[in-house]
């Protein structure tokens, strides 16, 4: 399962994201940031032949919009997560698949004292509730979740280079941490940083640079790119490395042998890389 923010999904086609696609072993990709309504989209890129695709592009044109991309047709797929302010905004696509609910998240990145900022605030608060009942639904159905993207925030100082110079800038503001902090509290929200629990000493890995100065040269970066997932399938995980593309470098959960196609999760199932 590959994420990664494509930075305008159009532009990505043509940089190499087609020829990616027809060569990748993953089951589930999720994009952020697509910037495209469907129809504005290349059929190969909008359908392409082997792949089951959810398009849920933002209301406001060019903006936001994520997009589910599956080898296996979803049992139920939802847009949105049931908020009268959010659900058209093209951040958020969640499918059920065996065994599985997975994903595309797009948070809204703020700035302190702007309208962008409270916009933030409201996501999350709505946010969290979804993510504890989902968690819940999964529970009872017997499934996991995985709930990855970009979340625009950085959680702990080993996630932020230059965090110092960060703790009033939204991103690393310490009411979003806090409000992290909440989705991954067993007592809470009840889920798991499957890259953090892998690397708990390691800076890093992260996944963002700003395009200023030589951030990317230096490692001067952010990791606001999280596979987020419930313990029974982070525990599964057994390797984590950095991959580039896009906007920002994101993760890879997969099966670690044998069959690499999506398969119902149970006790007999393979534990999978969290990359």
């Amino acid at each position: 399962m590959t994420s990664v923010n494509v930075n305008g999904l159009r532009a990505a086609a043509k940089k190499g994201f087609v020829e990616w696609l027809a060569q990748t072993d993953a089951d589930v990709l999720c994009l952020q940031e697509v910037r495209a309504e469907p129809e504005q989209l290349p059929e190969h890129v909008r359908d392409p032949e082997g792949w089951h695709v959810v398009h849920a592009p933002a209301a406001a044109k060019g903006r936001a919009g994520v997009s589910l991309y599956s080898r296996r047709e979803p049992d139920r797929v939802q847009v949105g997560f049931g908020s009268s302010e959010f659900d058209g905004s093209g951040r958020y696509v969640e499918a059920d698949l065996p065994g599985v609910t997975v994903a595309s998240l797009y948070l809204p990145s703020g700035e302190v004292g702007t309208e962008r900022q409270d916009e933030k605030e409201r996501f999350m608060g709505e946010f969290l509730a979804h993510l504890k009942g989902l968690r819940e639904r999964a529970a009872a159905e017997g499934r996991e979740v995985l709930v990855c993207g970009d979340w625009n925030i950085a959680h702990q100082q080993a996630d932020l280079k230059n965090w110092r110079g960060n703790t009033k800038n939204s991103g690393f503001l310490p009411e979003e941490r806090e409000w992290l902090s909440q989705v991954l509290d067993p007592a809470d929200g009840g889920y798991v940083d499957v890259v953090r629990a892998l690397h708990p000493d390691t800076e890093g890995p992260y996944s963002w640079w700003s395009y200023r100065g030589r951030a990317f040269d230096n490692d001067t970066g952010w990791r606001i790119d999280y596979h987020v997932a419930t313990p029974g399938l982070a525990g599964r995980a057994v390797k984590g490395v950095r991959g580039a593309g896009g906007d920002a470098c994101g993760a890879v959960v997969r099966p670690c042998a044998g069959d690499r196609r999506l398969r119902p999760l149970g006790p007999a199932h393979p534990a999978v890389h969290g990359q």
